[in-house]
């Protein structure tokens, strides 16, 4: 097995890994004080919002920029000058804070200014570990980084949390642990940084200076910082709009019910990863009929998947809340959120890998302006909705369901003007009458005494009724793909 082969396979498992422990701790330890939750569930939202400015897509520049400098034996000269610009950004930001908060002092009621002795040394440790990140990715190395990207945070919050909640540690010294973790997973960064190449650490300006090689490298920096304020714009403001605005433990309960809904996009993970040198290959080859074909098959395989596990979600949900210590009862009663985030997710999966498609082409700058966009218009509706409505978490969770939809219905008419590539297909639509039944007749089966039989049973029979229809409308040849693969094994 290859190198990349291997890593693929370790970054796979690694992720899945992270995704269980942290949907397992969701469901049945957080649940257990919400509010708590609700406040972890703040802190690194809201340092992922402020880490694009102290990272200005350094992090991306020293994938872009490794081989030339690497040719040159610069490449630890880009390394250390790219830690040195983190500080410098961050000392920058930090000053911009403390005036505005001056300015404004109105604005220091706010928990970002109550939690400011956690959330800025984390903007700096994580925005040092993402530049560590991208730099050890050149060597082909992914699945230990990884590891410091998506188990550390969950562990991150499992310690803090059982500190807290069960040791009766105060909130204190459970986020010291939190922010020790992250602080852990940097040194381990520049552990394996160092053990794969001895790093010697030079911070000249003279090589940047020559030919104005500063110039691309910032260019594009700024590139990478504008796509990624726009990507944790529209991905960490609910969790900091909900806690600022409407509480910790109405954040704890969204939070705990996107957990339990992300679970829809899981077959995706893969699916992505693999398909992306799929789709550079078809660019290169200029062949989009092909690629219009494969964008369809995927996008129907994983909208089937994503519909047969929103509707077990959607029966299993109700009886699922019996199970989560405490807090089931007001987690029941967000229910709807459910179905809002549930559907537009969905509908995500349906869309395919359309935004793969834009950034492997030449209109990647495309994808920048249209997530920028995106979380103008989330913030925008954020604001709307619990401003001006009483919805609570429902609106804020509309503002993400409108949000994401329509980012993903300019991306269907982008691709589909650009390349003739279109994702949506007559078959999704035997499948949403099939999941449309198996819904309606899990709803109508008579609701057992215990909680726990209703829970499994109910899920079965959406999972039979869905096949059988799937069998009898010969929607996806399962069963060919089923023998087909015990032959491989054989």
């Amino acid at each position: 097995m290859s190198v990349v082969a291997r890593q693929s396979f370790k970054y796979s498992l690694v992720g899945y890994l992270g995704f269980l422990l942290g949907t397992l701790s969701t469901f049945f330890l957080f649940t257990n004080d919400l509010s708590f939750y609700g406040k972890l569930r703040f802190i690194l939202p809201t340092a992922q919002l402020f880490l694009p400015i102290a990272v200005f897509g350094i992090s991306y520049s020293n994938v872009k920029f490794f081989q030339e400098m690497q040719k040159d034996g610069k490449h630890h000269n880009m390394l250390s000058v790219s830690l040195l610009g983190i500080v410098f950004n961050f000392i920058l930001f930090c000053i911009c804070f403390f005036c505005f908060y001056l300015l404004f002092p109105n604005y220091q009621n706010s928990k970002t200014w109550e939690m400011k002795g956690l959330i800025l040394p984390l903007v700096l440790v994580s925005a040092l570990s993402a530049v560590f990140n991208k730099y050890i990715s050149n060597y082909k190395r992914i699945a230990i980084s990884n590891i410091f990207e998506n188990l550390f945070p969950k562990l991150a919050n499992i310690g803090a949390f059982c500190l807290f909640f069960f040791l009766g540690f105060s909130e204190s010294w459970a986020y010291l642990f939190f922010f020790l973790v992250f602080l852990s997973a940097l040194l381990g960064y520049y552990y394996y940084a160092n053990k794969l190449e001895g790093i010697n650490f030079d911070f000249s300006l003279d090589y940047f200076k020559e030919n104005s090689r500063w110039k691309p490298f910032l260019d594009y920096s700024f590139y990478g910082f504008l796509g990624n304020l726009g990507s944790y714009l529209a991905l960490s403001i609910d969790n900091y709009m909900i806690s600022e605005h409407i509480g910790f433990q109405q954040n704890g309960v969204y939070s705990t019910i996107y957990s339990i809904i992300s679970l829809v996009s899981v077959p995706a993970m893969g699916l992505y990863s693999i398909s992306a040198p799929i789709i550079n290959k078809h660019f290169a080859e200029g062949t989009m009929a092909e690629l219009n074909h494969y964008h369809k098959k995927t996008s129907l395989v994983l909208f089937s998947i994503g519909l047969v596990l929103l509707c077990c979600i959607c029966v299993g949900f109700p009886y699922l809340t019996f199970y989560m210590p405490k807090s089931g009862g007001a987690i029941r009663e967000a229910q709807s959120l459910v179905w809002i985030i549930g559907a537009a997710t969905l509908f995500e999966l349906a869309t395919g890998f359309n935004g793969y498609i834009i950034s492997m082409s030449k209109y990647y700058r495309f994808s920048i302006i249209v997530m920028l966009v995106l979380a103008m218009v989330t913030i925008g509706l954020n604001f709307f909705f619990i401003k001006f409505t009483n919805l609570g978490i429902l609106g804020v969770g509309i503002a993400y369901a409108v949000s994401l939809t329509l980012f993903n219905i300019v991306k269907i008419i982008f691709n589909y003007i650009k390349f003739k590539v279109f994702p949506l297909s007559m078959p999704m639509l035997y499948v949403l009458i099939v999941g449309g039944i198996a819904l309606g007749g899990a709803f109508f089966l008579p609701e057992l005494n215990i909680p726990f039989y209703n829970l499994v049973y109910k899920p079965f029979v959406v999972l039979i009724i869905a096949l059988l229809g799937n069998h009898f409308l010969k929607i996806y040849p399962l069963a060919d793909f089923v023998f087909e693969k015990l032959k491989k094994k054989k």
